[in-house]
């Protein structure tokens, strides 16, 4: 058990050498004596060759600033500054570049498909389109023999059923009053429609919107179809 406040001994000894310390002093002595030597003959050269000395010092004074300037420019050296042109970057200094971003690919209108250059089945998938982009809870086609007048079915986003007969006509040749009465007499008979309309790329005639107006039939010519496909409302909520 050791006393607190009291050092271990180590178990070492020092013994005093009086031949030791003997010849450190005549070390020293030696040394002072050179010196004192040193500084008498350098004391009896600049009198006898006064310009010798005067030179010596100049050279010691400039070897003196060479050497500091040396130290000054491996210290500046040794720094961290900017990087040259043709420093190696590490990983940790690369900055990754921003990730170029894709254009994104836009859907071509359908007031831009071009109506007219469409075969009739086309024309009717194209209307079908139409009534499911505004909403309509279902559109399908149905036309084809015995249709009975009925080329696309659908459910309006209110629930009603929406019959809509299409005609892929060209401008010379108009919707007639007789197109309207043959589908005038299956829209709400046969196919119980809540709403009945006919498209074309066409136009009425007179006759054709005055029997349409008495029945309750929306019809939208080659412009509406325009209109509906761009920018306008559904015709069902006008």
């Amino acid at each position: 058990m050791t006393t607190a406040g009291r050092r271990p001994h180590s178990g070492r000894t020092y013994a005093f050498s009086l031949r030791r310390l003997s010849l450190c002093f005549g070390l020293i002595a030696l040394v002072l004596l050179a010196a004192g030597t040193a500084l008498k003959a350098g004391a009896r050269a600049a009198d006898d060759h006064p310009v010798a000395a005067v030179a010596l010092g100049l050279l010691a004074l400039a070897a003196a600033v060479l050497v500091r300037r040396r130290r000054v420019r491996v210290a500046r050296t040794a720094a961290p500054g900017p990087s040259a042109p043709g420093d190696v970057l590490t990983p940790d200094a690369i900055v990754p570049a921003a990730p170029v971003e894709e254009p994104l690919e836009v859907e071509e209108p359908l007031a831009e498909v071009g109506f007219e250059a469409m075969s009739a089945e086309e024309f009717e998938q194209a209307v079908a389109d139409l009534c499911r982009r505004d909403g309509c809870r279902t559109a399908e086609v149905v036309g084809g023999a015995g249709d009975l007048g009925a080329d696309v079915l659908a459910v309006t986003p209110d629930g009603q059923r929406l019959v809509i007969q299409c005609k892929r006509y060209d401008a010379a040749h108009k919707v007639g009053s007789q197109d309207l009465q043959r589908f005038g007499g299956t829209c709400f008979a046969v196919h119980d429609a809540h709403i009945a309309a006919v498209v074309t790329t066409s136009e009425f005639t007179e006759p054709a919107l005055e029997y349409a107006a008495q029945c309750g039939i929306l019809c939208l010519d080659g412009q509406a179809l325009t209109t509906w496909a761009s920018t306008g409302s559904a015709p069902w909520t006008e």
